[in-house]
């Protein structure tokens, strides 16, 4: 399966059924009530991880997804049906933006975030009966759908990060320590994604990922280590392999740090085990110097490896497990103390404020904005002279109709509230 690590998406979420209008009718009774239904919500569309995905090629083909419809309400205060919610699953590690904004971050299986929410189901005109409005002949119309475009961003999770020039031995080693099993050959750039693989090692698991290509200019574009050095920001430990059958293996190590450092700095700056690879074909003095002078020049600690033999895998292991349940630690301190409570995303639920503007565009045409007045607008058809009332109401309610005498509104001029306009009544 191609590696897809960045996707455009359209989202719509399904729009609110319409009220009914409709008045009870039975044998003998003669004067039956309104009893119109609300009509159902619509679906929304949620973005949740998954650990079953390690791509987004899955969103390849589509683009553009919808919730599905509530459906309208009916006559004996029947409610509309609810449209299901869409839910489209992601790898854990991705990241959701708007605008270039990061707004969801999902590192956890089973995490979720509300992207769209559905429209409310208008209200029937049962709903609108009054000691001074006993038979309202309207209802509420459905709520469109939120609308959003979003870009969804895969930045893999592992614990371990494998990095090193090509061809150094990053696919045979997480083939010998995992069930991976990527391609491997005897050329460059054989690894085209990034290949994770578990590590399970006396009674402690961690998961460890190669990044593949990284060559000198990586951080400029060059080969195929631009594509992921990314997923290396997720990572709590680089496992940095040397082949020690290089004719420059400390020019090697230095070529990829310096290409970390340039891509993001705090790369420069995660824990890392320098790796001494191909073991099994060099002469043992040989290997003790080379070890020796990376101990010397780089203080960093040291391991020579012969994946094929297992050779220093052991120790790579012991040593990588004591360093996370470190780092874990430390995470987990500095968590208590600058903890952020997470937003709860609710249901899309009837808006309550009662905020609103109102600006004057010229001598006849006066603009009015709010949360709650917009969504009475969109939900009213205004064409129904009793539901054009409701909306003078409204208006007259929470306040709008002083501003507008104060900007020197007259009656008959014009209201435009979300792209609907009417005539004011004063």
């Amino acid at each position: 399966m191609m590696f897809l690590d960045e996707i455009e998406i359209a989202l719509k979420a399904g729009k609110g059924g319409a009220g009914a209008v409709s008045f009870h009718r039975e044998k003998y009774i003669t004067k039956g009530g309104p009893d119109g239904g609300n009509g159902g919500s619509g679906g929304n569309i949620i973005i949740r991880a998954t650990a079953n995905r390690n791509t987004l090629h899955h969103f390849k083909g589509v683009r553009i997804f919808a919730g599905e419809n509530g459906e309208g309400g009916e006559g004996c205060n029947r409610a509309g049906k609810s449209g299901k919610d869409l839910i489209l699953e992601v790898p854990v590690g991705t990241l959701i933006l708007e605008n270039g904004k990061l707004i969801a971050d999902l590192t956890k299986d089973g995490e979720s975030f509300l992207a769209a929410r559905g429209g409310l189901g208008g209200k029937g005109n049962a709903n609108f009966c009054s000691s001074t409005r006993q038979l309202p002949r309207f209802a509420e119309l459905g709520e469109p759908g939120e609308e959003r475009k979003l870009k969804l961003e895969l930045k893999l999770l592992a614990d371990v990060g494998i990095i090193g020039l090509p061809s150094v031995g990053k696919s045979t080693l997480i083939s010998v320590i995992s069930s991976a099993r990527p391609k491997i050959a005897d050329y460059h750039f054989t690894t085209l994604q990034p290949n994770l693989g578990v590590v399970n090692h006396r009674n402690e698991t961690f998961v460890v990922s190669d990044m593949p290509g990284l060559i000198k200019g990586a951080s400029r574009g060059k080969g195929l280590g631009h594509q992921f050095l990314k997923h290396a920001e997720r990572v709590r430990i680089f496992w940095h392999l040397v082949d020690g059958n290089s004719r420059t293996p400390l020019t090697d190590y230095k070529t990829i740090r310096e290409e970390l450092r340039k891509f993001n700095p705090k790369l420069a700056e995660k824990p890392e085990a320098v790796v001494i690879s191909k073991a099994d074909i060099l002469d043992e003095n040989i290997l003790k110097k080379l070890a020796r002078k990376f101990e010397e020049k780089f203080g960093e600690k040291v391991f020579v490896i012969a994946a094929p033999t297992h050779r220093g895998i052991e120790d790579l292991l012991n040593f990588t497990i004591q360093k996370l349940q470190e780092i874990e630690k430390t995470e987990r301190q500095q968590t208590d103390e600058t903890e952020i409570p997470l937003p709860i995303y609710r249901p899309h639920l009837e808006l309550k404020s009662k905020t609103f503007s109102v600006r004057r565009k010229n001598k006849k045409l006066f603009l009015v904005g709010g949360p709650r007045i917009e969504q009475i607008a969109v939900m009213s058809d205004l064409a129904n002279p009793e539901a054009l009332a409701r909306m003078q109401d409204v208006l007259k309610k929470i306040g709008v109709n002083h501003e507008l005498h104060r900007l020197g509104a007259e009656e008959g001029a014009q209201i435009e509230i979300s792209g609907k306009r009417f005539e004011w009544w004063g």
